[in-house]
């Protein structure tokens, strides 16, 4: 197998690379180079799927058969789906419960002002420590199988939570949740990594944009049960019975259907080169990062992590509407699914948009609506709309403008994860995606860190902070998209 730089020599290395791969069941380790680079692999230029070739079907029997057309109603990629959407759900479940117990429930105060931010950097530090192992993990083993083990793994953690939840030890719970987000590191790379194996490359915008739908939608149902079951957990009302099993009973339910799911995925070859382990959480960072910066691709996943930065601010601020509209929980809950429905909306139609292709162009689109509507939420008053309980905060300015931002971010992601997954060389994309996923970690840590220092200041007008999110909106993807115009990111529409 050869690669090239030339659109004309890649094309034909192409097909003798086909030729080599689908006549033998076991990949053929020692002709592939061993210094990929992905600009040469497949130049940035040519990312058009309106006309992408169909692996060709191997004898019937062997190891390496693979269907003609691979869609998305595949078997493979439907429980992918399912599985993703239970595993969002407990996250958010587990992480929601516990921010409204810290924000104004029985551990208010132990983690000071903001003390949600804590809880956020026990989130995600796991991912940036944890996802350069599972890239190559990822790359050396089945991702199938990697997905059954890490899903496994969730039943007992979910069991540990609830019963942190159970005898009202804060600690037990904390750390339930920093095991959670381990197992859901290693899931990361597997999970975004196996998406082209599943589908055609030609479908990989609607095939991200689909499970991003799926993921906000998981995370809509996992915000509005953690809502239910914080009120009933620990009641503002003392007349009502507090149900201290419930958190248990949820979580524990929601892992069971994860792993349930995980285990109708088929199996899926090892494609990945079985190098050496590296044991250093970082280097296989410093070396991804190096090779991604003589491409696009640093940019690119640069721009993808800053979103989640924003992201991350934007949820902290949600829960505290509690307060600011003085609503109960489920009702703050609600609130925070509407931005679930209107991410997952705008992931969808960015990915029918784009059709055959990787569009771009509709990354500056989603940053400007993303710019506006954070500035709106900082500087409107929010108001609640008519009706009763949670239709009012559904229909309150505020729910309307989170909408907008919710509709936006789907226009920005989309194109930028769908072109990390393209230009990822094959036999790596675990290490790329996986130093991918730990970037977008540290952004979204760094975002509780901020949001802890800035929280004070903003007293009891928290929502003004979208401001300072509109401010950082505006000048991080205007820099990120300048890099991205300067390397002919533009020709990928």
């Amino acid at each position: 197998s050869i690669y090239s730089s030339t659109p004309e020599s890649t094309e034909a290395c192409r097909g003798q690379r086909a030729l080599i791969f689908y006549h033998h069941p076991a990949p053929l380790v020692e002709s592939r180079p061993t210094n990929h680079n992905p600009a040469e692999i497949l130049s940035i230029e040519s990312v058009d799927h309106s006309t992408a070739r169909q692996p060709p079907t191997a004898p019937a029997g062997s190891a390496s058969a693979l269907p003609v057309d691979r869609g998305l109603t595949d078997r493979g990629y439907v429980s992918l789906i399912i599985t993703q959407f239970f595993g969002a759900m407990n996250d958010n479940v587990l992480k929601t419960v516990l921010t409204f117990m810290v924000i104004n429930g029985v551990w208010s105060g132990q983690l000071g002002d903001g003390g949600q931010g804590w809880v956020g950097v026990c989130f995600t530090l796991p991912f940036i420590l944890l996802s350069g192992y599972a890239g190559q993990i990822s790359d050396r083993y089945s991702k199938s199988d990697v997905t059954w083990w890490v899903k496994a793994c969730e039943i007992p953690i979910a069991a540990v939570a609830g019963l942190g939840f159970l005898i009202g030890n804060l600690w037990i719970t904390l750390a339930a949740l920093v095991a959670l987000t381990i197992q859901s590191s290693f899931f990361g790379p597997a999970k975004y990594g196996m998406i082209p194996e599943l589908v055609d490359d030609r479908l990989l915008s609607k095939a991200n944009g689909t499970i991003n739908m799926a993921t906000n939608l998981a995370v809509i149902a996992g915000t509005l049960i953690a809502g239910v079951v914080a009120d009933r957990y620990n009641p503002i009302d003392d007349a009502v019975a507090p149900l201290r099993w419930l958190p248990m009973v949820v979580l524990v339910a929601t892992a069971v259907a994860g792993f349930v799911s995980a285990s109708m995925m088929p199996k899926l070859a090892e494609i990945g080169r079985r190098e050496a382990f590296d044991y250093n959480p970082f280097s296989t960072y410093i070396k991804t990062i190096r090779e991604m910066s003589r491409t696009p691709l640093l940019m690119v996943m640069m721009a993808w992590g800053y979103f989640y930065f924003m992201v991350g601010i934007a949820l902290f601020i949600l829960p505290e509407y509690s307060d600011v509209l003085s609503i109960s929980r489920t009702e703050a809950s609600v609130l925070m699914g509407v931005m679930g429905v209107a991410v997952g909306v705008g992931c969808a139609a960015a990915g029918w948009i784009s059709g055959d292709q990787i569009r771009p162009r509709l990354v500056p689109i989603g940053a400007a609506g993303l710019v506006l509507f954070f500035l709106l939420l900082g500087l409107v008053p929010p108001t609640l709309g008519p009706g009763g309980n949670m239709v009012r905060v559904a229909t309150g300015s505020a729910a309307w403008f989170v909408v907008g931002a919710g509709i936006s971010a789907g226009f920005y992601i989309v194109p930028l994860q769908a072109l990390l997954q393209k230009l990822s060389p094959d036999d790596e994309r675990g290490r790329y995606l996986g130093t991918a996923n730990g970037v977008s970690f540290l952004f979204m840590t760094v975002s509780a860190v901020v949001y802890t220092m800035i929280r004070n200041p903003f007293g009891d007008a928290p929502q003004r902070i979208f401001v300072v999110c509109g401010i950082l909106m505006a000048v991080g993807s205007a820099f990120f998209l300048w890099r991205l115009k300067n390397q002919s990111l533009d020709a990928v529409d």
